[in-house]
């Protein structure tokens, strides 16, 4: 059999993930980014378990070889992640997002901050407990790349959950911008972990500010050109391509420049997404751009769900490393809790979200594949196996447990505000 070329491993995952949506739309009807991971990690449970059936077999090690060819972190943080941010970005309104910018701002920085503390203190703590020791520097590393909501995650699910507009654009855009803060504060961990720098004030603050301002002035920037050469001509065809440019040409510069890409494509996305589609756009060519985004958003969510739960045959699960998952979920959640009700509270004379807001925050902000791919960036050691089945453990219930309880969570909540009134009356 010839080696996998790059196309190969795509036409792969493309007819698994078109084959397997098939599957799930028919037969098990779960919201589709639930359905693809349940199915990528039972598909990769049976290969294992066919493994240890017939010891002859080595599906396992192909199939982890193939996987490692595709390099999950590189694909995504690298490929995928430019196209998914602006893509979602599009379709978040910037007026509701205005009426909710200052929890956006506070979540996206403050709550992302705080979160990673108290994760990697409580981490630290709860390894210790567990005879795993994972040191203090590499505990709150796992709190950085696992405080932030994925914006992949949370658009899929705000598609289907009933909510206030406002509401849904504070999620929406937190979660735009939370995971580029999440990233360079990961960074800056990884580096102090690793002993490539020391800690300094002046170290930590240059580097974010340089990473996020700049990668929101770069966002701007290439938005803004992408904005003016769409007004300038009606042709859907060549200002599909200048989105394109955009996205792809934006994302490379960032990394060129060393500013944050994430957060340049979320400010793309909106810009487009607003003043490009209300303003640059004539009906025809709105409606071509709209589709041709929504069409690469599905695809790359399909891809990227799958590749989530196949990734389950890379890992070295023991029961320490699993109970150290499972302790993290509640540590990951309690956390969440603190991150954004103290906010809330502080801010309640500001804007009043409503009862809907905490829990759709707190539940609904899911763990997806960032959180997965930074893991798989940890430098080789034992602690880097340690922290990826944990962050494996802490997305895969976030994804399924989370994701496919949030609409009926929701749905609740607004019964309980219906009859409260009768019953008071």
């Amino acid at each position: 059999m010839h080696d996998l070329t790059a196309f190969d491993a795509a036409a792969i995952l493309i007819v698994l993930a078109a084959g397997l949506g098939y599957f799930n739309y028919r037969v098990l009807k779960l919201p589709s980014t639930v359905g693809l991971t349940v199915m990528g990690t039972l598909a990769s449970l049976l290969i294992v378990a066919y493994d240890k059936l017939v010891p002859s077999s080595s599906m396992a090690e192909k199939f982890g070889r193939f996987l490692s060819d595709i390099d999950f972190s590189t694909t995504l943080m690298e490929g995928m992640l430019s196209f998914l941010l602006f893509a979602g970005a599009m379709h978040v309104s910037w007026s509701n997002m205005r009426k909710g910018r200052w929890p956006i701002l506070v979540f996206s920085t403050v709550g992302v901050v705080l979160s990673t503390a108290i994760v990697g203190f409580a981490f630290h703590y709860l390894t210790m407990l567990l005879g795993l020791t994972v040191p203090l520097m590499w505990s709150l590393v796992f709190g950085a790349l696992i405080s932030p909501t994925d914006p992949v995650s949370v658009m899929a699910v705000m598609k289907r959950a009933a909510m206030p507009e406002t509401l849904q654009a504070t999620v929406a855009g937190e979660s735009l911008f939370n995971d580029g803060i999440g990233v360079v504060v990961f960074t800056i961990l990884v580096s102090l972990a690793t002993g490539a720098e020391t800690f300094s004030w002046s170290f930590a603050i240059g580097h974010f500010v340089q990473e996020a301002l700049g990668g929101a002035v770069l966002g701007l920037v290439v938005g803004w050109i992408g904005y003016v050469a769409m007004k300038s001509i009606d042709e859907y065809n060549i200002e599909a391509m200048i989105s394109l440019a955009v996205v792809m040409g934006g994302y490379s510069l960032a990394m060129a420049l060393h500013v944050s890409g994430p957060v340049a494509m979320a400010v793309a996305g909106l810009i487009i997404g607003n003043a490009g589609v209300a303003h640059a756009m004539s009906d025809v060519t709105r409606d071509y751009i709209i589709k041709f985004w929504a069409l690469i958003d599905e695809i790359l969510n399909a891809v990227l769900f799958l590749l989530i739960g196949l990734e389950v045959i890379a890992l070295e699960f023991e029961n320490t490393y699993i109970l150290a998952g499972l302790g993290a979920i509640v540590i990951v959640l309690i956390a969440r809790m603190i991150a954004v009700g103290v906010p809330l509270a502080a801010m309640k004379r500001m804007i009043d979200m409503g009862p809907l807001a905490f829990p759709t925050l707190v539940w609904g902000g899911l763990r997806g594949g960032i959180s997965v791919a930074l893991a798989l960036a940890l430098p080789a050691s034992v602690i880097r196996d340690e922290l990826l089945v944990v962050t494996y453990i802490v997305v895969l219930f976030a994804v399924v447990a989370q994701g496919s309880t949030i609409s009926g969570l929701i749905a609740r909540i607004r019964s309980r505000q219906a009859t409260a009134p009768a019953q008071k009356a």
